[in-house]
């Protein structure tokens, strides 16, 4: 293709079969421009979809279309309304709204709602911080906490939990009733169970 030549044209190679348009080291070498170095910002992040596995930009990308109730790409008050209404949450004021919108760069597309996400979980507690929090109900050091106690804490102490929102059943515990919270600080901050590495 000569130099300057349409990029649209190059789309349909011989015989008029469609052709997907070539890597950009290629596209400059047809464009005749010389490589560009990559310029990184000191302090910049990597890519944010180099920061999730594959499975789990799928599972935020299904997260973000349910959001997005009238699918116009951006999540917007709208939307954040309507998610709540879907949860059961029908009186959310426009101030809480507004705020959340705020944590936001910008307008809210796919890729600013992942980057939202990195940073949040970025933002975890050290694994050490976690474990001395649940080292207070734990004088002995055992590692394990009997769900019945955690229950009673959650409801009894600081913002007591309803009952509803301390059911213990949604904790990994054992047969016994008992939560490992060393191995829950560890999935917490490691994304994964300690025994499946």
């Amino acid at each position: 293709m000569a130099k300057g030549a349409c990029w649209d044209t190059a789309l349909w190679g011989p015989h008029g079969a469609f052709c997907p348009p070539p890597c950009p080291a290629v596209r400059r070498t047809v464009y005749g421009q010389a490589p560009k170095k990559a310029k990184k910002k000191e302090g910049a992040s990597s890519n944010v979809f180099a920061m999730f596995e594959q499975s789990q930009i799928q599972e935020f990308k299904e997260a973000f279309t349910i959001m997005d109730q009238n699918r116009d790409g951006f999540i917007d008050k709208n939307d954040l309304r309507d998610t709540f209404a879907a949860l059961g949450r029908l009186n959310v004021g426009n101030d809480e709204l507004e705020e959340m919108l705020k944590e936001a760069s910008g307008p809210i597309n796919f890729t600013v709602f992942l980057t939202m996400f990195g940073e949040k979980l970025k933002g975890t507690d050290p694994e050490e911080t976690l474990l001395n929090a649940f080292k207070i109900f734990d004088p002995e050091g055992k590692g394990l906490l009997k769900g019945e106690e955690i229950k009673y804490n959650l409801m009894s102490q600081a913002d007591k939990f309803t009952e509803a929102e301390s059911d213990v059943h949604q904790l990994p515990l054992d047969v016994a009733g008992n939560l490992d919270y060393k191995n829950l600080c560890y999935v917490i901050t490691h994304g994964e169970d300690k025994e499946q590495e």
